[in-house]
């Protein structure tokens, strides 16, 4: 049995597009999925892979690249026929002469595309899935109109008149009959179609030259139309060509199309010189009409304009009308200069980067494709940063998504100082300055360049910042969220230990004048046993949470993440609690530690800890950040 027929016997009409826009067979390979048209959709439900049927044999792909190639071609040739047939009804002559050959010729390529159209797949409007069977392939194509206007506009009529008849016919009928080629029209419009699709392209050039086609095809066939009246006229010296040449019908044809056009572009744009005009009433009444119908073409395409340049223009505005706001809102609520120009360099830069933001490119798209793109802009970055060092592959993959791109211009504040803490930040590119205000006076205390990070002792001990950050230069941070960074480390408990213990070295490495502001992490490094938080061994292949829970299924992982609690000699004691608000600890593991630990702040030997509203604590676990505990 071959590869083919071990496959699921899907019908013909049950294969599904989506695998062919991948999938590399002799027909050619797709190399642009954006000029693909979106009606190439999968129904829901719809079997899609590896296995999927490839077409059958001698049936094309109607997305396929060299059938593709053979449309932009025949698009070529349709714009010759768009311009010969209007002229071949209003110069008889070159019907029968020049473009004879050129006419059949075209003719052929288009009786070839008339067969390949018998093996080209079609998409079942109902299922959204092609169909790839030649029967119902070929009855589609023959009953629906296309077939018959498709023969017709390819057949050669004056030429087959002449292998019946043996005669040569110049009368007007064969000149309508041609005029049947401007069916071959819709592919012009299908391509322009594709080409708005296309990323590749422009859309707004694209947009410009369908409109400058509409146009010239326009004033083409008013102009040829013009003049077929003025050679049918009874009185040749009575039409609006012939009261200004003489014996215009045995002049020239490039004389009388050059009239044709001059005459249809002055009227086209009501410039009205006056000099060709019509003499008769049916000209008159042609005239009239062609008027009218420049009425519309004129909105189309003034409409059509308007919309293009106000859509390359629109951010400029919106950004402009942005800025006036600011403007009035700083003046009306008189704000300093500084905060002024921080509100106009944030919005400027706000607009020139808005391709970049992270938000809006990625806000539409799945969850895996924006965890795919994030991982690649950012994971080295995180890596880098000294918090994370030796985590578990499973925490990055999943912090790396949580995080947030931002831009900032230069001078403007990132995090200020005392306001709480609700996110830390890593650097990806630029610099900021650390500062501490003392007395009212801004002190410089360190500059941070990529990959380092600021304001994660605020997140981590849920104390304010304690330092202003100020970027140097356009900086680009990404941000983590103290609610997400907490959900992350809370199952990962190895991970969570690694992060304190780089904490703690960090701390340990700060400067004087850093650990001024922090007055708590003296004694937190006097407390904390580094020893105890990092692991013994971290193997350089860790296994992820699942498999950790697996294994021992009856440890329990603590919080990580230090609890600070606040200390009192008793309740009694409001006056030490006004003046200095007891003693901040950090949690210890048991009670007995928690009674050790207060009898080495406080000074008192104490058996019993109360909550500040008199209950007894006797699980250590029920403690949360900041609550004030009496020792009695």
């Amino acid at each position: 049995m071959s590869a083919s027929e071990g496959r699921s016997p899907l019908t013909a009409e049950m294969r599904s597009p989506t695998p062919l826009l991948f999938r590399r067979h002799s027909s050619g390979e797709i190399r642009n999925l954006a000029s693909i048209s979106s009606s190439l959709l999968p129904a829901f439900g719809t079997v899609v892979g590896d296995n999927t049927p490839t077409l059958k044999r001698f049936v094309i792909a109607p997305y396929d690249r060299r059938y593709r190639w053979w449309q932009t071609f025949l698009v070529t040739l349709v714009v010759y026929s768009a311009w010969s047939s209007p002229l071949e009804l209003a110069f008889r002559k070159m019907s029968t002469s020049a473009l004879l050959p050129i006419d059949l010729v075209v003719d052929a390529f288009f009786t070839i595309d008339i067969i390949l159209t018998f093996f080209i797949a079609y998409l079942d409007k109902d299922t959204y899935l092609l169909v790839d069977d030649q029967n119902k392939i070929a009855m589609r194509y023959i009953t629906h109109l296309w077939f018959p206007m498709d023969v017709a506009s390819t057949l050669p009529f004056q030429t087959l008149y002449r292998i019946f008849t043996g005669k040569t016919h110049r009368g007007d009928v064969f000149g309508f009959l041609n005029l049947l080629r401007l069916w071959r029209l819709r592919r012009v419009s299908e391509f322009f179609s594709r080409l708005e699709k296309d990323t590749r392209f422009s859309y707004f050039y694209t947009r410009t030259c369908k409109l400058i086609c509409v146009t010239l095809f326009a004033v083409h066939v008013a102009g040829c139309f013009y003049f077929w009246l003025a050679t049918h006229y009874r009185v040749v010296d009575n039409t609006w060509i012939g009261a200004q040449v003489e014996d215009f019908e045995n002049r020239s044809v490039w004389l009388g199309y050059t009239y044709s056009i001059y005459w249809s572009i002055v009227t086209l744009s009501t410039t009205g010189y006056g000099d060709l005009h019509a003499q008769n009433t049916g000209e008159k009444i042609f005239s009239i009409f062609y008027m009218l119908f420049n009425i519309g073409l004129t909105a189309y395409l003034i409409g059509n304009m308007t919309n293009l340049i106000v859509h390359s223009s629109i951010r400029t505005l919106a950004m402009r009308d942005s800025i006036h706001e600011i403007l009035r809102y700083a003046s009306k609520n008189r704000l300093p200069e500084s905060l002024k120009e921080q509100m106009l360099a944030h919005i400027t830069l706000k607009f020139k980067t808005a391709e970049l933001q992270q938000e809006e490119v990625l806000g539409d798209l799945p969850k895996a494709i924006r965890s795919g793109i994030a991982q690649h802009l950012f994971r080295t970055t995180v890596e880098s940063s000294y918090l994370f060092k030796g985590v578990s592959e499973d925490f990055i993959v999943q912090l790396v998504p949580e995080m947030r791109a931002e831009y900032y211009p230069p001078k403007v504040d990132i995090v200020i100082q005392n306001e709480i803490s609700t996110d830390f930040y890593i650097i990806v590119s630029g610099a900021v300055d650390v500062l501490t205000n003392q007395n009212g006076m801004e002190q410089f205390v360190s500059k941070l360049g990529s990959p380092e990070m600021f304001g994660e002792i605020g997140v981590i001990f849920n104390i304010p910042q304690p330092f202003t950050v100020r970027t140097k230069r356009l900086s680009q941070v990404i941000r983590v969220s103290h609610n997400n960074f907490k959900q992350l480390v809370g199952p990962l408990g190895e991970d969570g230990k690694i992060i304190v213990s780089n904490l703690i070295q960090r701390l340990k490495g700060l400067k004087k004048e850093e650990l001024e502001e922090l007055p708590f992490v003296t004694d937190l490094l006097g407390e904390t046993n580094v020893e105890a938080l990092t692991p013994m061994e971290v193997p350089q292949n860790r296994e992820g949470p699942v498999q950790e829970a697996n294994r021992s299924p009856m440890v329990h992982t603590p919080n990580i993440l230090p609890v600070r609690v606040i200390l009192h000699g008793n309740r009694s004691d409001i006056k030490q609690k006004e003046e200095n608000g007891g003693k901040l600890a950090h949690l210890p593991d048991s009670i007995e530690d928690l009674l050790i630990l207060a009898e080495k702040k406080l000074g008192i030997r104490g058996t019993t800890v109360l909550m500040a509203d008199g209950s007894q604590v006797e699980d250590i676990n029920a403690l949360r950040d900041n609550d004030h505990l009496y020792i009695f």
